[in-house]
């Protein structure tokens, strides 16, 4: 097990030093820079001077190889758009409504979205079914930013029972600032849940343990606790993971319509304003959470089956 981990942190690091390498290209490739597209341009010397402070006349790569060694020890730079403060400063300020928004919308979520698809396979070609199959799929398909603006006008603007952030930290604002937000975060992941479970539910009904069970008069809640719900849980927590990465790195969307200062309202405004330092670090945190988050559901395999074994045990 200690070789397994060891070797999986390997690969870790190396994972992150490919993701930060290639988006040290992509960005500097990129046309324009961090004082090109500004409100009142910079002087092509001013603009030099710029780009020589911060290093940028250099190759890509070696500002990467100098973004790593400095991130090796805890630097990770001070943001372009904000020259005094630094990139830590700035995600350990505005992290907190963005864990507060995904961490709600998955609490509620996941129960949910699994306990409609419990009811959609024991009711499989009812009307139930067909509601709530029709419910995943609007959920699933229908685009984010689309539900958001009808949310606004249903729920903020007609009936009046939500209403905006006030661009101070969501835990700070009343119910009525975060629950419709934390509602519209966690709504694709309710369809999703639902179509997948009922679909993992029929399979596991259909099998001949199960149909045993049920012939010995097992009670039907047995059977489905004790016996189909043990073997889902194995597909439902690889969901789990991906699912929890992106809940913690926010909601660009929902951040920006409702002023949530959140992190993923500031990573595209990162974009917009090439702030080089502040891209990179959310690209390489989100990719160090999807890969830990592989890792942990990994060892929780063994857990759930003892039939799992990583490898060298």
């Amino acid at each position: 097990m200690a070789r397994y981990i060891v070797g999986r942190v390997a690969g870790l690091v190396f994972v992150l030093l490919v993701v930060s390498f290639i988006t040290f290209f992509m960005m500097q490739s990129s046309p324009g820079g961090p004082w090109t597209e500004m409100d009142q341009p910079l002087s092509d010397d001013a603009r030099a001077n710029m780009m020589q402070k911060y290093g940028l006349d250099q190759p890509f790569y070696v500002n990467w190889w100098e973004w790593v060694k400095k991130a090796a020890q805890g630097d990770f730079g001070m943001s372009y758009a904000m020259p005094q403060v630094r990139v830590l400063d700035l995600y350990s300020q505005y992290w907190g409504s963005s864990l507060m928004l995904g961490l709600l919308a998955v609490a509620w979520s996941f129960p949910v979205g699994i306990l409609l698809g419990v009811v959609a396979a024991l009711k499989r070609n009812t009307w139930i079914d067909q509601v709530l199959t029709t419910f995943s799929l609007v959920t699933v398909t229908l685009p984010q930013i689309s539900l958001i603006f009808i949310a606004i006008v249903v729920f903020v603007i007609e009936l009046k029972w939500f209403s905006f952030g006030t661009g101070i930290a969501l835990y700070e604002q009343p119910p009525s600032a975060w629950v419709l937000p934390v509602a519209l975060f966690g709504i694709g992941t309710v369809g999703s849940l639902t179509r997948y479970t009922r679909s993992g539910m029929l399979d596991v009904l259909g099998n001949d343990y199960i149909r045993t069970a049920k012939a010995k008069g097992v009670k039907r809640s047995a059977v489905i606790l004790k016996h189909a719900m043990r073997n889902m849980l194995i597909p439902l927590v690889t969901l789990f993971g991906p699912t929890l990465a992106n809940a913690i790195t926010g909601s660009t969307y929902i951040e920006f319509a409702f002023a949530i200062p959140g992190i993923g309202k500031y990573f595209l405004t990162s974009i917009f304003e090439r702030d080089y330092p502040l891209i990179i670090f959310t690209v390489v945190i989100t990719a160090t959470i999807l890969t830990v988050s592989n890792l942990v559901i990994d060892l929780v395999y063994t857990l759930i089956d003892p039939r799992v074994r990583v490898a060298g045990n």
